[in-house]
């Protein structure tokens, strides 16, 4: 088997805002195994100052990866501090098994048969942008929308949030808010409370990462259920993870591939949220179409019933045409609609072991 990797840059369409800061670029590195005449992909996307990963040593690390194939591949836990590698090669492997052609889960999904019902995602922004995403998704028929906040203050989000409610019914419109750990321990609680008026679904991370105890009071005592998002990055074992669920005692945990080790580290979260009473959905973590197709196969496969966070495929100005497509609130695979990698091919080979 030989392997190799390109990094290719990502342009947001606009300025995409969170608490911990502004995206205009990302960067992703793409594993590429060829076997016979079959060569598979896989997307390794580590977000910055959220990752475990360093960014300045991903070529390196990936170097080392290719030229080291088959011990990575036999030994995938020795990536447990490069959750985005280990998923972009579970990924490039899988394509290579199924022929080599990015269908990993042949599925009801692949065959166009069913969509993938996803949340409607509104960036952070001027209110005036903010009010013109929450438009357009509810235009496009959306009825869950999940708002990130926690840069703004909290009573113009507050606003703009109760302006959704007093128009739609939680039967109507399901609301979703994550706040990106952006609140202090005191300060959330009071917010929770206020925000309860407004029948949310739930709110991710309303407090920063490594308080349990805090974050357990705050889920015995909000009239909002929590889900635990950051809090679960950099977490890999069995027994961590049980500790953390019997500690904090989460409603949901909001899983992303590119964080959490693949499908087999989210894997081994759901079968413990399962155990400890928790929800869960998936979501992408500003993957390219390429990521994006891999996490959309593998969700659908686990027949989820809620909404998944997988509509961030038309952030950028140059992602890749694929058979992706959203429609409604439902994100589609349409087989007539064929990849376009040419903007990967133009972009020059790393070392090839």
């Amino acid at each position: 088997m030989r392997a190799s990797f390109k990094k290719y840059t990502l342009n947001f369409k606009q300025a995409s805002g969170t608490s911990r800061g502004v995206y205009t670029t990302r960067d992703a590195w793409f594993i590429f195994l060829t076997e016979g005449t079959n060569t598979g992909f896989g997307e390794c996307a580590p977000l910055p100052d959220l990752s475990i990963e360093s960014l300045n040593k991903m070529s390196s690390k990936l170097l080392q990866v290719c030229d080291q194939i088959s011990y990575f591949i036999s030994t995938p836990e020795e990536l447990r501090a490069w959750p985005s590698i280990q998923f972009g090669l579970e990924t490039a492997l899988l394509d290579i098994k199924n022929g080599g052609d990015r269908i990993l889960f042949p599925s009801a999904f692949t065959r166009s048969e069913k969509g993938i019902p996803i949340n409607g995602l509104i960036w952070m922004g001027a209110p005036d942008f903010m009010k013109q995403q929450i438009k357009a998704k509810l235009d496009a028929g959306f009825h869950c929308i999940k708002m990130k906040i926690g840069a703004l203050d909290f009573e113009t989000e507050f606003s703009l949030l109760k302006a959704i409610r007093s128009e739609f019914s939680p039967e109507e419109i399901i609301l979703r808010v994550d706040a990106n750990g952006a609140w202090s321990f005191p300060t959330a609680l009071e917010n929770l409370k206020r925000l309860s008026d407004l029948h949310l679904h739930s709110i991710e991370q309303p407090i920063e990462t490594g308080q349990w105890e805090e974050m357990a009071e705050l889920c015995r005592k909000s009239p909002v259920p929590i889900g635990l998002d950051e809090e679960l990055i950099g977490i890999s074992s069995g027994k961590e993870m049980q500790k953390l669920l019997e500690t904090i005692h989460p409603a949901y945990l909001i899983l992303k591939p590119s964080l959490h080790g693949g499908f087999a580290g989210c894997g081994k979260w759901i079968e413990q949220a399962e155990k400890h009473g928790s929800g869960w959905w998936i979501t992408s973590a500003l993957e390219s179409n390429i990521g994006l197709n891999a996490i959309a196969q593998w969700t659908f496969q686990l027949n989820a019933k809620n909404e998944q966070g997988l509509g961030t495929g038309q952030l950028f100005t140059n992602n890749f045409d694929s058979p992706l497509e959203i429609s409604g609130d439902q994100l589609w695979f349409r087989p007539e609609k064929k990849w376009n990698l040419e903007k990967l091919n133009d972009v020059q080979m790393d070392d090839e072991f």
